[in-house]
This record gives structure tokens, C-alpha cells and sequence, in this order.
């Protein structure tokens, strides 16, 4: 006798659920009832518990496979022992420094391994907070360092919901109207290959006419666009941006928050292609789920910062918890060769996602590395099959500027077995569907 399905959200969750929601700020609330309206299906969220490698727990003891990963900052799945080891010696050994006024050691030792990833010779970091954080200092740098105060950004890009990064944000227009009046004027978007649409040729000529007018200051891109549904732009298209960028003397900022780090199957995914981002900014991954950020540039870039007294930072910026968590995941992710191992099992995944999901339902399986899109016919449907895969024992999230993108960014510890477990789960999903 086949055992029952589990009630999804199981009486805890759900309970929980209606606690959270008196609470806490509505914005959640009113996303979820949206999201419950446009699918009668998508119920009360599941309340999470605990996490061990690749698998989390509710609180009502049902198992997922987590291939959302804290929205991929779970780089090396829940509880590396080298992580826990790490963050228990920093505990006993000292929490809290003083940020910019008396450095930490373990501070210095990640900035000095952090400033060695850039590709230019004496690159310079400056420690954030959060992926935002590191956008809104890389933001600065470039006015800094060009004297500009415009920016490009892209159609259907997200950097983060700070004051600088909403502006430029091209992913809701939603997001940024409540704020307009308090945004930067000075951005201007162009179009992102993939995204509705557009061509290759159609952004960089749109690119090339942004800046000529010699406004711009800074070029914002995001290697692979995460949020806005795991787009890979064509083959050349950052290489030419930076060249583009240069040619106007503006600066290219890679966003990296979430393709660096091997989650798009290289350390830095703007280098892999064949540019050298005059800033990068990265997050998610490099706390392994500690909150912690970096903006590093390269020396001429940074140099802005040593005239006059202006300056970013906060209480909790380069934090010893932070800046130890990062140096344990940089160890691994060498130690255990995730990042290559990360490409060639992405690239076998897509290749496997393709065979196996040739459906009505799914318009196209696309991604790089261990960051991965299965775009359906709709949000609704997505919505729907992500509920039916939860059922199913996996957790999904949806993406895309349309919501029809399932999104895979789990730990790069998954293996290939759990990955083809995932396929046939979502294959039985959509067929019943």
C-alpha cells in the first residue's frame, strides 16, 4: 500500500504561516495572496526547520531536496563541517571588530584572497554587507573614479532593492515607482539579450548610442541575468560591453552577487567570457549562507576613494563571523574542486533537462554552471508545478520577468543522481498537470 501524499503546508506550517503574517511587514503577506490568487493551488508557505547538505526540513518533518539554496547563497550546502568549524573557532575566538578603524586578522587574510581573484594586477576590495550593499559601493566608486553620475543598466535586471541599485532596476518598474522621486534620474536602461526578445545586435547598438552622449559613468550587467529567469546572453556580448564601455570612459561593473563563485561554473563568470569588469561585485555564495559582501576593483578604479573624505561602510561590514565564513568557503570550493565540478555537472544537467523535458508545457531548459531555468508556458503553470514538485519532495522556486521560470541554484555539493531525481520528479509533475 502506497504510503499517503504529505499535506503541503503540513498544520505547523500553516499555523506558523498565519503567525508570521500578523507580524510581520504586509509586503510578504500581500505578495502571497497575490501569488494564491493567480493559482487557487499555491497555498500557505511552508515553514522551514533545518538543513542538512542538500535536503531541508519543515517544521512538520517533511524532506525536500533544496535546490534553491538561499537564493544560491547556500554554496556548500547546509552544515559543511569546514564551514561549522570555521564559524564555531571565530565564535570563541572574537565576533565583533572594528570595521575600518582597527581591522580584524581574518579580515585581512580575505581581503587579501579577494583583491587575488580580480584580473588586474594590485585590485582592491572594500567589504559590504549584502548584495546591494556591494552594487551601492561599486555604484559610488564609479561616480568616484569618472566624475559621472549616470549609469546603463538593463531590461529585466535586479541588483538589489538599496536606494542605488532600485534605480536601477529593470526588472519590475513596480519596485522602483513608490520610490521614484527619491531615485537617481541619471539611469538609463537598454536591453538585455534573451530578455523579450531582444537581439544581440539590437542591445549593443542601443548600448553604443546610450553612450555616446559621455553622461554614463558606469555600465551595470549582470553576467547571466539571475532574477530575471537564468538568461545566458550570447557568446561576446560582455566582451564587447567592455569594450564599448572603455571606448566612452565609463567603467564596466560585473554584478557577480550571484553567478561568482562557481554557481555559474567559473570563479568570476564575467572573466570566463573573455572580459576584465573594472569592478565586480559579489555576495550570496562567498558567507556560504553568512551575510556577507565584497566590491573589488581595480586599483585605478578604486582610486576615487583617496581623494577627499567620502566613504562606505557599516557596523557590520568585514565582521569577523562574516570574513571567517568566506575564508572557509573559498578553502572548500578549492579543496574540493566545486567550481569545475560545478560546469561540467551544469552543463550535463541542461544537456539531461532537454532530453528529458520535452513537454508542451516547457518552452526552454537554459543556464550555465549549477544556475539553471526551466521556462514554462506561464506563471501559472509555474506556480502550480512548483507546488506539485514541493509534494514531490523538491524545493523550486519561480523567476523570470514573467514568473514562468523555474529556478535551480542549489548547493554545488548536489550530485547528478539528485539532479536526474529532480528531472523525473518534474516530469511526472508536468504530466499530471
Amino acid at each position: 500500500m502506497a504510503a499517503p501524499e504529505p499535506e503541503i503546508p503540513g498544520p505547523l506550517s500553516a499555523t506558523l504561516s498565519a503567525r508570521a503574517g500578523e507580524v510581520e511587514c504586509p509586503a510578504f503577506a500581500l505578495r502571497r495572496a497575490t501569488r494564491a490568487g493567480a493559482d487557487p493551488d499555491d497555498a500557505a508557505p511552508i515553514v522551514l526547520a533545518r538543513g542538512e547538505g542538500t535536503r531541508v526540513v519543515d517544521v512538520d518533518g517533511n524532506a525536500y531536496l533544496d535546490l534553491v539554496a538561499g537564493f544560491g547563497s547556500v554554496l556548500l550546502g547546509h552544515g559543511h563541517p569546514a564551514l561549522r568549524r570555521a564559524l564555531h573557532a571565530q565564535i570563541d575566538t572574537l565576533v565583533q571588530g572594528l570595521g575600518d578603524v582597527y581591522a580584524s586578522d581574518v579580515k585581512v587574510a580575505l581581503l587579501e584572497q579577494l583583491a587575488a581573484l580580480h584580473p588586474s594586477v594590485g585590485a582592491q576590495v572594500l567589504l559590504t554587507q549584502s548584495g546591494a550593499d556591494a552594487v551601492g559601493a561599486a555604484q559610488k566608486t564609479a561616480t568616484l573614479a569618472t566624475g559621472r553620475h549616470g549609469l546603463l543598466a538593463f531590461d529585466g535586471a535586479y541588483h538589489g532593492l538599496a536606494h542605488g541599485p532600485l534605480a536601477a532596476c529593470g526588472f519590475k518598474a513596480s519596485f522602483r515607482e513608490p520610490f521614484a522621486p527619491e531615485l537617481s534620474p541619471l539611469v538609463q536602461f537598454c536591453p538585455y539579450p534573451g530578455i523579450r526578445g531582444a537581439s544581440l545586435d539590437a542591445s549593443l547598438s542601443l548600448v553604443r548610442e546610450t553612450l555616446r552622449a559621455g553622461t554614463i559613468g558606469a555600465v551595470l550587467v549582470e553576467p547571466i541575468a539571475g532574477r530575471g529567469g537564468c538568461v545566458v546572453p550570447p557568446a561576446g556580448f560582455l566582451r564587447d560591453l567592455g569594450t564599448l564601455a572603455r571606448e566612452a570612459g565609463a567603467l564596466l561593473v560585473a554584478d557577480e552577487v550571484w553567478t561568482g563563485f562557481g554557481r555559474s561554473g567559473a570563479w568570476l563568470r564575467s572573466v570566463a567570457e573573455g572580459v576584465v569588469p573594472d569592478i565586480v561585485c559579489l555576495g550570496k555564495g562567498l558567507g556560504g549562507g553568512v551575510p556577507i559582501s565584497a566590491c573589488i576593483a581595480s586599483r585605478e578604479a578604486m582610486a576615487g576613494w583617496a581623494r577627499g573624505e567620502a566613504i562606505h561602510t557599516s557596523t557590520h561590514a568585514g565582521a569577523p563571523l562574516g570574513c571567517s565564513a568566506a575564508l572557509a568557503v573559498l578553502e572548500v570550493l578549492r579543496a574540493e574542486d566545486l567550481v569545475p565540478r560545478a560546469h561540467d555537472l551544469g552543463q550535463a544537467a541542461v544537456a539531461a533537462f532537454r532530453e528529458r523535458l520535452d513537454h508542451p508545457l516547457v518552452r526552454e531548459v537554459r543556464g550555465a554552471g549549477l544556475m539553471l531555468g526551466v521556462e514554462l508556458d506561464s506563471a501559472r503553470t509555474a506556480l502550480r508545478i512548483s507546488r506539485e514538485l514541493l509534494r514531490r519532495g523538491h524545493l523550486v522556486i519561480t523567476g523570470g520577468i514573467d514568473g514562468a521560470t523555474l529556478t535551480l541554484t542549489p548547493p554545488l555539493t548536489v550530485t547528478a543522481g539528485e539532479l536526474d531525481g529532480f528531472a523525473e520528479a518534474l516530469a511526472r509533475s508536468l504530466d499530471a498537470a
